[in-house]
């Protein structure tokens, strides 16, 4: 099973490759700018979860395809590209409304939920960085001899999922405290809306053209 030493060396490196800013971090800041605190950190533990169905893929095979294939690569990176330029599309429409969403907010809170877990899985499904991470890096942490090698990439590939989800909640909490100040002012947060979507539009065609080496 999984080692002491093997453990810190993956969660050493995990560190490493989370606290460089990505797309994740990207869209939780955009997140947070158009939509508030709450959506973001939503938009966080989505994330977390899209982070570990690429774990999962990994452990039961699909990480070895994803890394062999560049049309598998490219399908995913596509999609998650898309969806970011959809979201940004629809934060940049409706910026002018914002003012009228804080305002209710509290009352659609239940109903915008799983949408916005959704989006989050959806962007950390596609995320490129951790894709070739996960299929390239985690694997050299596995003990082959010691057998169970789906469960052993299992276990040390929670890390990964854990520590970007502390760390771009706190992300999260700071561009939403940066977001009340704009939301002082109707002129300001269509602005910060504005330039919201505009972010989400320019990280998904950032992702289009991003290769393997990512």
């Amino acid at each position: 099973m999984v080692t002491p030493s093997q453990l810190a060396a993956f969660a050493a490196l995990t560190f490493l490759m989370v606290v460089v800013p990505g797309p994740s971090v990207l869209f939780t800041i955009s997140r947070a700018l158009t939509a508030g605190r709450r959506d973001a950190l939503l938009t966080v533990a989505g994330n977390a979860v899209g982070v570990y169905a690429q774990v999962v893929a990994v452990a039961f095979g699909l990480g070895t395809l994803v890394e062999r294939s560049a049309i598998a690569f490219t399908v995913i990176k596509l999609a998650g590209a898309g969806y970011l330029v959809f979201l940004g599309v629809q934060a940049w429409r409706h910026r002018r409304s914002l003012a009228e969403v804080l305002g209710t907010q509290v009352r659609a809170a239940r109903g915008r939920t799983l949408r916005v877990l959704r989006d989050g899985f959806v962007v950390g499904f596609a995320n490129p960085k951790s894709i070739v991470f996960l299929a390239a890096v985690l694997p050299q942490f596995v003990n082959h001899s010691a057998g169970s090698v789906p469960v052993q990439i299992l276990l040390l590939g929670i890390l990964l999922p854990a520590t970007a989800l502390l760390s771009d909640s706190v992300w999260a909490l700071v561009a939403g405290t940066a977001r009340d100040w704009f939301a002082r002012s109707p002129r300001r947060l269509e602005l910060v809306g504005g330039a919201g979507g505009l972010t989400m539009i320019g990280l998904g065609a950032t992702l289009a053209f991003t290769g393997r080496k990512d």
